[in-house]
């Protein structure tokens, strides 16, 4: 069946987002706008936004430039890691290339290293995660936010008053609640759409630098796919949980829905992870309410990793998944390891089938993949 045929011409604009804003963030720069180069979804967007800056995600989803990296980094170590420092090394992303500053943060010890090797030809600040959920974790997190707010003022010759970051806050709450939205698409009995063009959808806006038309975007989105009211066909309905999901590994998505399943819900923090919840606006203390929101993203950094499992077993129920897949990049340790008790929960609390895989940047496992997710497909139907 020719998915695209039926569905709204608009998912090719969100699906060529990164490509377009190859062109754009150069003419981010040519206006004097700040530009803010990232790596991981921790990064508090607000003190972006209420400083005037454009926020960009940074190369990191392909193996072209992992043999230069290997010239530094060692070869056993998670390709996301070596695809980030190699596309910096190459000057191979211009994203990378048009960046002011890069902001790092400390969610795995390969990462943390691999800054420090970043920062011999780039600008980096690295924030210091705690390594808990807990109070003094929560200290921790607040006190790296306005570290990182001073950072920004320090670079940029700027002042960011806490009344800039309540309209950050707005800004990016509007943002996540219309994107929360567009993918809660997926919930419906008859699905509208494929969880390829959720997946690049959701990509895609990460690379819109203007924040505030991402809700009118959405809503435009939504109009036009209930307009074409398509109903795909019946298929056993997959919940994506694991490691960050773009470029390469969006390959994952293509086996499961070429071989007879739907990808109806993204878990994982290039998904759900950090939309589901929205900063606080009664809170008064702006870094307290920044803090608590970021906290809550249920990264396997954190141990115990409770919001994880409330997340991932309110979107089993919620998308009515009948399996959950489990996505770790070869050497992320504390994904591979959190495995086990994930297959506990999904088999033994929520009664579904689970699978892990392993893979990485290169087309190399794609026989292999399409075997054990076909297979178990099968086993759903």
């Amino acid at each position: 069946m020719d998915l695209k045929k039926n569905l709204p011409e608009i998912f090719d604009d969100f699906a060529e987002g990164r490509r377009n804003a190859f062109l754009s963030v150069k003419e981010q720069k040519d206006k004097n706008i700040p530009v803010i180069g990232i790596f991981c979804t921790y990064f508090p967007q607000e003190l972006a936004v209420a400083m005037g800056a454009s926020v960009v995600s940074l190369c990191a989803t392909s193996d072209e430039t992992i043999p230069a990296a290997e010239e530094d980094l060692p070869k056993n170590l998670c390709p996301l890691i070596k695809s980030s420092y190699g596309f910096g090394k190459t000057d191979k992303c211009p994203f990378f290339f048009f960046s002011d500053l890069v902001v790092g943060e400390t969610t795995c010890d390969g990462k943390k290293k691999m800054y420090e090797y970043m920062a011999e030809f780039k600008p980096i600040h690295v924030m210091e995660l705690p390594n808990r959920v807990s109070e003094d974790g929560l200290v921790l997190w607040k006190n790296e936010i306005i570290r990182m707010k001073e950072k920004l003022e320090e670079v940029f010759g700027i002042t960011i008053t806490e009344d800039d970051i309540r309209k950050g806050i707005q800004v990016k709450n509007a943002e996540r609640s219309a994107i929360k939205k567009f993918y809660s698409i997926m919930k419906a009995d008859e699905l509208p759409v494929s969880g390829m063009d959720v997946q690049k959808t959701l990509v895609g806006t990460t690379f819109n630098f203007d924040r505030e038309a991402i809700p009118a975007q959405m809503d435009e989105l939504i109009k036009r796919i209930q307009e074409e009211g398509t109903c795909l066909e019946k298929r056993p309905r997959i919940l994506i949980t694991g490691c960050p999901m773009g470029g390469a590994t969006e390959k994952v998505v293509q086996i499961i829905e070429d071989n007879g399943g739907w990808c109806v819900a993204f878990e994982n923090c290039t998904g759900a992870k950090a939309i589901e919840e929205n900063v606080d606006e009664s809170i008064e203390d702006v870094y307290e309410a920044l803090a608590k929101k970021y906290m809550k993203i249920g990264c396997s950094c954190m141990a115990p990793n409770e919001n994880r499992f409330e997340l991932l077993g309110k979107m089993i129920d919620e998308y009515k998944a009948d399996a959950v897949i489990d996505m770790e990049l070869s050497a992320c340790h504390t994904y591979a390891v959190e495995t086990r008790r994930v297959k506990k929960f999904v088999n033994d609390e929520k009664k579904i089938p689970y699978l892990s895989i392993e893979t990485d940047y290169s087309s190399a496992d794609i026989g292999q993949l399409t075997t054990r997710i076909s297979a178990f497909i099968e086993m759903l139907k």
